[in-house]
Formats: C-alpha cells, structure tokens, sequence
C-alpha cells in the first residue's frame, strides 16, 4: 500500500462499540490496558458478530492499539481516546488525539531503532485514515477478522 494516509469515512452503523481514555501519568500502564481493554473487547464480539475473533487477529489488533496508543501518548499532550468499533468482517480502531498534525510514515530503514509504528500499521492493516477532529484527529485503522 502506496498512500498510507488518506481520508475516509466509515459508512455503517458498528455492530458493537467501546472508547476508554488513556494518559501518560500511567507510566507505561496505558499501553498494557489498551491491549487489555482490546482483548476484552473482542472476547465480546461473538455476540455481536459471526462467532470467536481468531487468536491471531486478536493479537494483530492488540499490536496496532498498542503502535497508535504509544504514537498519541508520547508525541502529544494530554489524554487521547481509543475507540474500537466492530464492523461486518473488520475491527476499526480509532484513536482521538489533541495534535492536529498526522503521523509522519518513515521510510523503510532496518537500521532505525524505533519509531516503525505507523510502519507496522500501514502493513498489518487494509487501511490507515487521519480525519480532523474538533480539538486535534482521528487516527483510524481498519484491521479485517477474517482469517487469512
């Protein structure tokens, strides 16, 4: 995937949805509960969608929340909010931050310690959108639950 970055609106009602708000004052444990709070979210879907999350997907979205939690904590000020949505046959993950500028993909560098976060996105996932918000933007990425 070439523009990692564009603009795009979901279009359907989600089958199930929950946000939580995450801060640095934490020290770290903002992550870990994001990933925690993802994994209690699918262990919900099969009540709302066509049966278990396979384990694997669980953890690609446990990776992305992690990536997208991490970027709006360190390189912005104040709390952010992730907000996970389930769709038809995909899980959209959404995070709200206060900074208005978009997350810089870096080019591929197997050298750089660090900083492949939206890297690790853009290839896990079917898409990656910034939307202006009121008070900053919505990182959102859409991540399929099918079975590869």
């Amino acid at each position: 995937m070439t523009d990692a970055i564009t603009a795009e609106c979901a279009a359907t009602e989600p089958s199930l949805s929950a946000s939580a708000v995450y801060d640095d004052s934490a020290h770290g444990g903002a992550i870990a509960s994001a990933r925690a709070f993802t994994a209690d979210f699918l262990a919900a879907a099969p009540a709302a969608w066509s049966g278990p999350v396979a384990g694997e997907r669980v953890e690609l979205a446990q990776l992305v929340v992690s990536e997208l939690v991490t970027n709006a904590i360190r390189h912005t000020t104040g709390p952010c909010r992730l907000l996970l949505e389930l769709r038809r046959d995909a899980l959209e993950i959404s995070v709200f931050d206060s900074e208005a500028a978009a997350p810089v993909p870096r080019g591929h560098d197997p050298r750089r310690i660090g900083q492949h976060g939206v890297e690790i996105v853009v290839a896990v996932c079917e898409s990656l959108t910034v939307e202006p918000a009121p008070e900053g933007k919505r990182v959102r990425a859409r991540l399929s639950l099918l079975p590869e």
